[in-house]
């Protein structure tokens, strides 16, 4: 059984992330991070000084937790946290970051500067912003991610193709070998690595689902199947 749930690393989801991990005591905690990332964020104090670009886009991400009152990444601290109460093994399933940031710097010359542009005016952005884009995005995924696509090929496959596929990979080995595993990941992740693994039916807990738990307590999920002749099927 494989359970996917989609996070957002500036919202304040560490309760309802750590609550659907021990509702389903899983055998494996599969994180979206590598070792480096994970020991950056359990010593914030230890952190060496990053790429400047990757460093901008931190401190834009710490920022915006902190109006959120929270910090960047808790929720990957909190899924590990809650991997360790019940008795989880915790496994890193996303590429090195700086083998990524080494590969985005060989995408095409134009997208670079898009990118370092998008990168620059996000430490300006605000609360009111992420959330206007978030609801943009919840509405209309798909539409969302290949307009993504269209103005940034390149960044598309480094930052969310190619992860999506390493991810989801990891995700399969990890079912075949220990059974139960809850993966949290970003949830712009969720659509790609969900379609990568449609043939094993995962459960799917959303970003927005976090965020406004069901008064009843119950969590929202549905899960993705194979259908033939009509691609995939979403089941509530």
């Amino acid at each position: 059984m494989l359970t996917i749930i989609g996070a957002g690393h500036v919202f304040d989801i560490k309760k309802a992330v750590r609550e659907a991990i021990l509702a389903r005591s899983p055998a494996v905690v599969a994180l979206e991070l590598d070792p480096g990332r994970l020991y950056a964020l359990q010593h914030p104090e230890r952190r060496g000084r990053p790429p400047m670009m990757y460093g901008l886009l931190a401190l834009t991400q710490q920022r915006l937790a902190g109006e959120y009152g929270t910090e960047a990444g808790g929720e990957m601290l909190a899924a590990a946290d809650a991997a360790q109460e019940c008795g989880a093994k915790v496994a890193l399933i996303d590429r090195d970051a700086m083998a990524v940031f080494s590969e985005l710097m060989r995408i095409p010359f134009k997208e670079k500067v898009q990118v370092a542009w998008a990168i620059l005016m996000g430490t300006f952005v605000s609360k009111k912003t992420v959330e206007k884009e978030m609801a943009r995005y919840q509405e209309a995924e798909e539409q969302y991610l290949d307009e993504f696509a269209k103005e940034f090929p390149s960044l598309m496959k480094v930052l969310v193709d190619d992860r999506n596929r390493i991810m989801a990979d990891a995700m399969r080995g990890l079912v075949n070998e220990h059974g139960a595993v809850v993966a949290v990941v970003g949830d712009g992740h969720v659509p790609g690595i969900t379609k990568h693994l449609a043939d094993i039916s995962p459960e799917v807990i959303r970003l927005k689902e976090l965020q406004h738990p069901r008064a009843d307590g119950a969590s929202f999920s549905f899960t993705v199947s194979a259908s033939p002749g009509s691609g995939t099927d979403l089941n509530p």
